[in-house]
């Protein structure tokens, strides 16, 4: 399956420029069709997007700290806090993600809107549909 770039980046959650920086730059393969546009195999983007995921998990020294492989960065849109438990609130790129934790791990967290927070995502079922292209 190949990919025009306007899809690859909505997949990757970065601009159409971002692609195709890479694409000059050499960090992702392409072909040009007939008309010069560029399209990109989808094993080359899954691998791109494995790197990026990579980059974002792991800390300075390059090393991933955490076992949750699906880690999701964000900024914390909403908090909002009972007696017990909070609700917080991450938008990860494209996604929205929504957690109930306690109140005081929030509060030893800091977690307030506007703050970069990971959410890390394990969980023992998970369903993946297909999505038929347009």
């Amino acid at each position: 399956m190949r990919y025009r770039v306007g899809e690859a980046a909505s997949l990757l959650g970065v601009s159409d420029d971002t692609v195709r920086r890479w694409v000059d730059a050499g960090r992702l393969r392409s072909t040009r069709t007939a008309s010069g546009r560029h399209e990109i195999e989808g094993a080359d983007l899954a691998r791109l997007a494995q790197e990026v995921a990579d980059e974002q998990s792991a800390d300075d020294t390059g090393r991933t700290r955490h076992s949750a492989r699906n880690r999701l960065r964000g900024i914390v849109t909403r908090v909002v806090r009972d007696g017990v438990m909070a609700q917080v609130e991450l938008q990860a790129g494209p996604f929205r993600v929504v957690s109930l934790i306690s109140r005081e791990a929030a509060d030893e967290l800091g977690l307030e809107p506007g703050v970069v927070a990971v959410a890390s995502v394990k969980a023992t079922n998970v369903a993946v549909d297909h999505v038929e292209r347009a």
